[in-house]
């Protein structure tokens, strides 16, 4: 009965996954929700572990009966448990997994091979959201609590490769690879297993899992700078002696290491692009395994590869070279007469065709090592460019320009790679690629010839532009070119000169620079507002603004009024650059407040970005005119009235809800505050009586007493001392006005926001202080009411901090 009462209560499926995963946070708010508690649940799992773990008590039952009870009950709740049930038992499974073990690990392999694998579908509900959930952490837990027993290691490790294939990671850090880190970890390994079994397991993972066993061993290497609070360990069964101790000798470390380190080395032989990998960990592997890569290296089978195949590795040993000469004066940076023998290696194997040679040059990674150490950064880019020069024109004397554009298709900074070409000064390269690829709409091509214009402008100024005969030119690429040229009036002037019917093809596609321009910006400006591009625009007023140059406010307000309804790519559009000109404008005394009012009301979303910036405006809207505050009320809210009523929302009205929702969300000045910024008794009893008065005509006054209750956690300090001006605790205290009580306590709550959680409850413990002697404060002005909901405050803070201890100690 004991089986079957247990089997039905954990066999029930969580009616929360019906819901998507952004919801399933509010899965009570909907009803979707278990038949049985949480505690009554994790209550009966915790009997099966102690039951398992004590089976021998059990005098009056015959052989292996109270086990078999036990196992049979584990396997009657997971056998063909869908992704539904095991995210259900998420929580749960680590204890199931101490009280049977084997029935566990037996179901896990069958649901790995059934071709509905329900893994599959729990890696994808994985919710990266604050509210969000992780549905594999027990099962992760489940196998690193078996993990520290040496039977089950080998199958363990096994089981966690298969899942990290089909993990299709996330922002979680509970992964199995992370997993099987921390269980292998070779200075603080989380498994009692002998040195021994774990080589076995990870010989098993390396023969059923290859590329995960090439990852984790990766990570195992030496000097990874990695930290570690272990794994789960087990509660219920004594699997860990009590005299045992964490960590390693060193003896112990090195026989891990040294066995990891060979292993990598003899994989790595088998794959080229293995042994790529292995090179970026050359300085961290012991002597003889060290010696034992640079022999290969030089063998047959590597220095007969296929160019392409070899220059990434010469490519690792180059990198790896330059890395440790630039720092040879650290204590980590191997001696000079090392880093010479593996110069000598990298020699042998250096590729002859400089498109390889050089393809480094024009990839982000690495660069910072061709810079100088001592060098400053205008001296050390002018080197750089010189080499990049003399590797473009070494590429020419052996291939054709159309090589150099097809390899500028391949490499990481083909912008870079056509400066460095419009720096070779050869006509027959003009020829080629003008205007022929000036139409091209390949995004590397395009950035290609971005970079040659570029080059060629750096190196001959306005002459080389001026001088080329642009009379079999059309209107298009003549645009083109010029959009590739700096963004001054000098490039402006070509404009008129040579597309002024046609402008447009110019002003509407342009990239705009402003920190590049002149005094002449206005100008720019004004084309980019007749051409539609508002976003454009602002870019270049934030410049202005940012260098106190004088602006046009009303251009300002049309930039910004016209960004959100314009053409271009809303992607453009930089918060900050927009943030600064609104607050520039709330201090700025040439502003109509109805245009600040409108644009405050437009960008309220990117107020969110910025903790220096508010909403101004209307913030002391919402204080000062409780019309707007009920009207806001009554854009998010339904009425009392209209509960039952099936109401379509336009998009347009949708819009306006979202906004101010977001409004009262952030709503930080209390009703009261007059023009002088002072917080007046009296005009807040006005403003407070006319939004009820209001709100109860229009059915919402519930709702707008919580609301208001938020914005009174920031109200000032009373003249007297208190720490809350009298008269709104006077308020507060109202018996009709529980609901602003409960807005209140919920806007305390909501304001501590995300936090780091002490294991000592100690801000927790603070915070109930605090509030109580808040509480006391004011019940001994008589306002009893408010004093009770600061108490309720004070005790769930109280209980939230013996929660934290409680949890932690169960951890430890």
């Amino acid at each position: 009965r004991f089986k079957e009462c247990i089997v039905r209560v954990l066999s029930e499926r969580d009616p929360k996954f019906e819901l998507s995963p952004k919801d399933r946070f509010a899965a009570n708010i909907y009803g979707k929700k278990l038949s049985h508690s949480y505690n009554l649940r994790n209550g009966l799992t915790e009997a099966l572990a102690i039951i398992a773990s004590n089976s021998e008590i059990f005098k009056n039952c015959s052989r292996g009966h109270v086990l078999s009870i036990v196992h049979l009950a584990v396997r009657e709740i997971l056998t063909d448990a869908d992704w539904i049930l095991w995210g259900t038992l998420n929580d749960l499974l680590p204890t199931l997994a101490e009280a049977a073990p084997q029935e566990l690990i037996n179901s896990i392999e069958s649901a790995i091979e059934n071709p509905l694998n329900p893994f599959l579908k729990l890696f994808s509900q994985e919710d990266n959201s604050i509210t969000g959930n992780n549905y594999l952490t027990g099962v992760l837990w489940a196998l690193e609590s078996l993990a520290w027993d040496e039977q089950y290691l080998s199958g363990i490790t096994v089981i966690l490769g298969e899942l990290a294939t089909i993990d299709p990671g996330g922002n979680w850090g509970n992964r199995p690879i992370n997993s099987l880190i921390t269980i292998f970890l070779p200075w603080l390994p989380q498994t009692i297993s002998s040195i021994e079994k774990r080589k076995a397991a990870i010989k098993a993972l390396n023969r059923e899992q290859p590329k995960i066993c090439w990852v984790l061993i990766l990570k195992l290497l030496p000097n990874q700078h990695q930290t570690s609070s272990g794994s789960r360990k087990p509660i219920w069964r004594n699997t860990i002696p009590k005299n045992w101790k964490k960590g390693v000798t060193i003896k112990e470390y090195w026989e891990q290491v040294t066995f990891y380190v060979e292993l990598a080395v003899e994989i790595s032989k088998k794959d080229y692009k293995n042994l790529e990998e292995l090179l970026k960990h050359l300085d961290n592997i012991p002597k003889n395994q060290f010696n034992d890569i640079l022999n290969y290296l030089t063998t047959d089978k590597i220095i007969n590869l296929d160019e392409k195949k070899r220059t990434p590795i010469w490519s690792k040993l180059t990198e790896f070279i330059l890395k440790h000469r630039k720092f040879s004066y650290t204590k980590w940076a191997l001696p000079a007469k090392l880093i010479n023998k593996i110069e000598a290696v990298a020699n042998k194997l250096a590729p002859k065709d400089p498109l390889n040679k050089y393809r480094r040059l024009f990839n982000a990674r690495g660069v910072f090592d061709l810079f100088e150490r001592n060098g400053n950064w205008e001296e050390n880019q002018k080197k750089l460019l010189e080499k990049r020069i003399h590797s473009v024109k070494e590429i020419l004397s052996m291939h054709d320009i159309s090589v150099l554009v097809d390899f500028s298709k391949t490499v990481e900074l083909p912008r870079v790679l056509g400066i460095s070409l419009g720096h070779c000064i050869d006509d027959s390269i003009d020829r080629y690629l003008l205007p022929n690829y000036l139409n091209n709409k390949q995004s590397n091509i395009q950035q290609f010839l971005d970079g040659f214009i570029k080059g060629r402008f750096d190196s001959q100024g306005w002459d080389w532009f001026d001088g080329i005969n642009l009379e079999k030119w059309g209107i298009e690429e003549i645009a083109q070119i010029l959009k590739y040229h700096p963004f001054v009036f000098e490039t402006w002037k070509r404009v008129e000169t040579y597309i002024k019917k046609d402008e447009n093809l110019y002003w509407r596609n342009v990239q705009v620079n402003p920190y590049r321009s002149d005094d002449k910006l206005k100008y720019a400006i004004d084309k980019l507002l007749t051409y539609d591009r508002p976003i454009a625009a602002t870019t270049c007023l934030h410049y202005q603004l940012s260098h106190k140059r004088d602006l046009d406010w009303k251009i300002v307000v049309q930039a910004l009024n016209n960004a959100l309804n314009s053409n271009e790519s809303m992607n453009q559009i930089d918060s900050y650059q927009i943030i600064e000109l609104i607050k520039a404008m709330q201090i700025s005394k040439e502003i109509n407040p109805d245009d600040l009012f409108r644009l405050e009301w437009m960008y309220l979303p990117l107020f969110d970005n910025d903790k220096n910036a508010e909403p101004k405006l209307l913030e002391n809207k919402l204080a000062s005119d409780p019309a707007f505050f009920c009207e806001l009320i009554r854009l998010v809210f339904r009425s009392d009235k209209d509960r039952k009523k099936k109401i379509e929302v336009s998009k347009n009205k949708k819009a306006l809800a979202e906004n101010a929702f977001r409004l009262l969300n952030e709503w930080h000045t209390p009703p009261g505050i007059d023009v002088e910024n002072k917080f007046s008794g009296k005009l807040f009893r006005q403003w407070i009586n006319r939004a009820i008065e209001s709100c109860k005509k229009s059915g919402h006054l519930d709702i707008a007493l919580q609301q208001i209750g938020k914005v009174l956690t920031h109200s000032p300090s009373d003249p007297n001392g208190l720490w809350i001006n009298k008269v709104v605790a006077e308020i507060l205290n109202k018996k009709e006005f529980e609901d602003m009580r409960i807005g209140y306590s919920t806007g305390i709550f909501n304001s501590r926001g995300v936090h780091w959680v002490d294991p000592t409850g100690t801000p927790e413990k603070e915070l109930a202080k605090k509030y109580y002697q808040q509480a006391d404060d004011i019940e001994l002005l008589g306002y009893y009411r408010f004093a009770s909901t600061l108490k309720e405050l004070s005790d769930s803070y109280d209980r939230e901090a013996e929660r934290i201890v409680e949890e932690h100690q169960i951890e430890e």
